[in-house]
């Protein structure tokens, strides 16, 4: 029976993510044991539960059958391990964590290290990427996000407003006919990143509603950190987190470009599954990390 249990947790797994490869990722075990464990499940109940081909895989109507099964059994279990663990004085378990790349350039990085101290006992897996990941897909249990949110489904938590300013280098900003406002700006070069839409969107002094204005953008690239360095070099200007670009601005490696504006700020959050495998966990590092994330960018404001 313990053999049938373990198969039909792979096989949830496998189901959920759409592949043998994806969900021997979230279990930490070779493919191939991922397939066997499928394979046995399917020769012990004399069933196909998979259709399988080079491209995807299906659920067959038996299989239909028995994933919300597997999945209560599955859930329970984490419930009751989760419950136990994150009451624990020392909670154990593996949190896979995503967060936007420049990230990796701030004091969250030792803010990690603080969480991971002050919890030997537990794991984390942590990926700074500015490409989109999928919570569900990917097998990830928690994912900080600055901009938009898309995932409706999901539970979120604001941490922060993060402030953004509009910087070049002072020798391409020089070469320009000065700026006085947005509307000037629409023959300079702007370097864009390429997850965000091409305008520019600043507040005049003293109001709230912010001016758009459309661009066509010089050089689009998916990497904030990449950007700052392309302005630096002096190949246009851009829309960056201060935060990445404080100590170029200290070091007047960069300006500030028609200061009383002010790009709108953009929301941090936290956000991680409804049905969380490890949501004890989960909480216990948001609630750790929240007033941390507030004190890099600034508190929510609204």
């Amino acid at each position: 029976m313990l053999d049938q249990l373990r198969a039909m947790a792979v096989f949830a797994k496998v189901a959920d993510l759409g592949s043998f490869r994806a969900a021997a990722r979230a279990l930490s075990l070779a493919p191939s044991v991922v397939s066997h464990h499928v394979n046995e499940l399917e020769a012990h109940l004399s069933l196909p539960l998979l259709y399988r081909s080079t491209r995807r895989l299906a659920l067959t109507s038996d299989g239909e059958k028995l994933l919300p099964a597997a999945r209560d059994m599955v859930e329970a279990a984490e419930r009751g391990l989760d419950a136990a663990s994150g009451r624990s004085a020392t909670p154990t378990g593996t949190l896979r964590l995503t967060a936007p790349a420049f990230l990796a350039e701030t004091s969250l990085t030792r803010d990690l290290a603080a969480f991971s101290s002050a919890h030997p006992n537990v794991r984390l897996s942590v990926g700074f990427t500015d490409a989109p990941r999928e919570l569900l897909r990917d097998g990830l249990d928690l994912a900080l996000r600055a901009g938009t949110l898309t995932d409706s489904t999901h539970k979120t938590r604001k941490l922060a407003d993060m402030r953004r300013v509009l910087v070049g280098a002072p020798r391409y900003v020089g070469a320009q006919k000065p700026a006085r406002i947005p509307s000037d700006l629409s023959t300079w070069a702007f370097i864009q990143l390429s997850s965000r839409p091409p305008e520019l969107r600043l507040i005049p002094p003293g109001k709230k509603k912010p001016v758009s204005v459309d661009l066509q953008p010089k050089i689009s690239v998916d990497s904030a950190a990449a950007i700052r360095e392309i302005v630096v070099a002096g190949a246009g200007i851009a829309t960056l987190p201060e935060v990445t670009v404080r100590s170029e601005l200290a070091r007047g490696r960069l300006v500030e470009i028609l200061p009383g504006w002010e790009a709108p700020t953009v929301g941090v959050f936290a956000v991680w599954p409804h049905n969380a495998q490890r949501a004890e966990l989960t909480l216990r590092f948001v609630e750790f990390m929240a007033p941390r994330v507030a004190a890099l960018f600034g508190p929510v404001t609204g």
